[in-house]
């Protein structure tokens, strides 16, 4: 037997490899980035700030500060395409983070504070603030790409009921408020 081969037996027992723990979930991995993403920023703060002392205005400032990465075109005002879905030429208007990956974002770290030791009620990233500003990108977003966001209807309710043994699908008017 050369030293390569090691037989488990009662008088030479091995111990099991170590157990590597399970590889995150995408959505794992991307949480732990922004949060250390957010802890980072935090620290370059002159002075710094420390997660203690973090409060709304500073996760305000930290989407903004973001914006400088975005690769969304937001039509300014006075642009020509303002208002446009799919504007026929290049403009000077501003790249800014889509809507949506800011709310994805703010979900993300607001799973992620209260996994690392922050209490729901002092939350900053589930501060009434930060609704009102996402839902301000949205709607800035929503007129200079000139698509607007509308809410889903609500599917109205349809009951199968049996006819001289066939299925019919009668469909149950809305009642009135």
């Amino acid at each position: 037997m050369n030293s390569t081969d090691h037989q488990a037996s009662p008088s030479n027992p091995t111990p099991p490899p170590p157990e590597s723990p399970a590889p995150l979930s995408r959505y794992e991995s991307q949480k732990r980035r922004d949060w250390n993403t957010f802890g980072q920023y935090l620290k370059n703060q002159r002075p710094p700030v420390p997660l203690s002392h973090c409060n709304f205005n500073h996760v305000l400032e930290f989407l903004r500060y973001l914006d400088q990465f975005g690769k969304t075109k937001v039509h300014l005002h006075g642009c020509v395409f303002f208002g446009q879905p799919d504007p026929p030429a290049p403009c000077t208007c501003p790249l800014r983070q889509a809507w949506g990956s800011l709310d994805a974002l703010i979900g993300r770290l607001r799973a992620a504070y209260e996994e690392n030791g922050g209490s729901p009620e002092t939350n900053p990233f589930g501060k009434g603030s930060i609704r009102v500003y996402l839902r301000e990108v949205k709607d800035c977003q929503a007129k200079a790409r000139g698509i607007p966001y509308k809410k889903k209807k609500k599917k109205r309710k349809i009951s199968h009921a049996s006819v001289n043994g066939h299925d019919e699908v009668i469909k149950i008017p809305k009642q009135a408020a």
